[in-house]
């Protein structure tokens, strides 16, 4: 099939046909397409757009361009379930909810990414954790869910490959910004992990890269649908990332805070809520639960008693972590550590929360490309949720940094993107974290 013809196609407005679908991920996979023939298709995508049936396709295409994983005959009791996050500062909810799912009775095998812009990665807060692998074979794999229930792992190099290789084009041709792109990217890398059933949270707001609740209506309407359509049973929350989700942002600081959260010494209100929002949408979803009341109840209780610490321990410790990470984390911590203090009375009234992540970012717990090195123990922590009253002189966070100079600039960067305004006397009204719920 001529790569020329398929281009066209798209670029004059047409659907593609399912055969043109595979041969262009198979092309991807073989060498058989171009860096330029993929890059023409892929912004021909972006300026035509597929509809659901084309999505579907390439979707199952690009699950089935390399290993999918089958879990029918590793004697699980509980169905293989799994969330996916869009992305946002301070978003640590994978560590919880992962080891909370596994203690509610599913089967939890999390294929997490790394961070890159202004967003963290679940791999690269886990990396934090002395020795914790996250690059693993099967057989380890398949004993710490066994064992565990959960594990938290990164994509091996045989898991939707057309997928990585079209990613890193899409990047470089600014393409990255399409819907039916940005589902198949999504849920292929889902469908081939070979679950029964996934929870999107789609985020919006100044923290995340949909910023708009109108985009992330709409992308979270392509993932529920398409995932249908490829026979993997999906729901989406719709949330909102315009404040830091918990108190930290970084990554030895996130799992700390994680540690303290499952252990009850210390839980951010925003980041308990979500978690058991999204878990009683899962429980439900994979059956475990028959409402959503019901799963949520469930995850209170396993959260609550402590099985769910349990479980994080047991997955940390089976791939290579802490053997007590519960008591012992080995977190490193960073030599300097400086507080942004407020510089008038008032009320802390937003989260310029790009800016927070980019921040982190400086400090060098983030990466600007793909590859770089991140310092794990940078970041910030204690910050001040929006609609705090604070004095002058008050901490509203504190910079954790590798050195003075570096601190210096972070709590600049803070004291911009935490703003203060007089006091009006007003009651605060927070913003609503789950804004909507998409079934199909």
């Amino acid at each position: 099939m001529q790569a020329s013809t398929t281009i066209a196609t798209k670029r004059d407005g047409g659907a593609l046909s399912r055969a043109q679908i595979d041969d262009f991920v198979q092309g991807l996979v073989n060498g058989n397409w171009s860096d330029g023939q993929a890059a023409a298709l892929a912004m021909a995508i972006v300026w035509r757009g597929m509809d659901t049936a084309e999505t579907v396709a390439l979707t199952r295409a690009m699950t089935h361009s390399g290993q999918c994983l089958d879990w029918r005959d590793a004697g699980f009791e509980g169905p293989v379930l799994d969330k996916h996050s869009t992305g946002g500062v301070g978003d640590k909810v994978s560590l919880i909810l992962a080891p909370m799912l596994a203690a509610c009775g599913a089967v939890v095998p999390m294929i997490s990414g790394r961070g890159l812009g202004h967003t963290g990665g679940t791999l690269d807060k886990l990396e934090a954790l002395t020795g914790y692998q996250v690059d693993v074979p099967l057989a380890q794999l398949r004993h710490t869910l066994q064992t565990a229930g959960c594990a938290i792992v990164g994509a091996s190099a045989d898991l939707a490959p057309a997928d990585r290789r079209l990613y890193a084009l899409r990047d470089l041709t600014a393409t990255v910004e399409s819907l039916p792109l940005i589902t198949a990217s999504i849920l292929s890398k889902k469908l081939a992990a070979g679950l029964q059933g996934l929870v999107l949270d789609v985020k919006f707001g100044n923290g995340a890269f949909m910023s708009t609740l109108a985009q992330a209506q709409a992308l979270a309407h392509s993932l529920v649908s398409v995932a249908q359509g490829a026979g993997l049973p999906a729901r989406a929350l719709i949330t909102d990332m315009n404040q830091v989700l918990g108190h930290t942002a970084g990554n030895a600081l996130e799992v700390q805070e994680v540690i303290d959260a499952l252990c009850g010494r210390r839980t951010e209100p925003r980041l308990r809520e979500l978690c058991l929002a999204l878990a009683a949408q899962v429980l439900q979803l994979g059956g475990l639960a028959a409402d959503a009341g019901q799963g949520r109840q469930q995850a209170e209780q396993a959260w609550d008693s402590g099985r769910a610490a349990e479980h994080f321990a047991r997955m940390v410790a089976l791939l290579g972590g802490p053997p007590d990470v519960l008591r012992q984390p080995e977190l490193t911590r960073a030599p300097m550590q400086r507080p942004v203090v407020a510089p008038h009375a008032g009320r802390v009234v937003a989260h310029h929360t790009r800016a927070l992540g980019q921040a982190v970012v400086t400090l060098g717990g983030g990466r600007r490309q793909p590859g770089q090195k991140v310092n794990p123990c940078v970041g910030l922590a204690d910050v001040l949720a929006p609609g705090t009253l604070v004095q002058r002189g008050q901490p509203m966070a504190v910079v954790h940094a590798s050195n003075a100079a570096a601190a210096d600039r972070a709590v600049q960067q803070v004291l911009a993107a935490l703003p203060i305004e007089p006091d009006d006397q007003r009651p605060w009204q927070a913003r609503p974290l789950v804004v909507e719920v998409i079934a199909p």
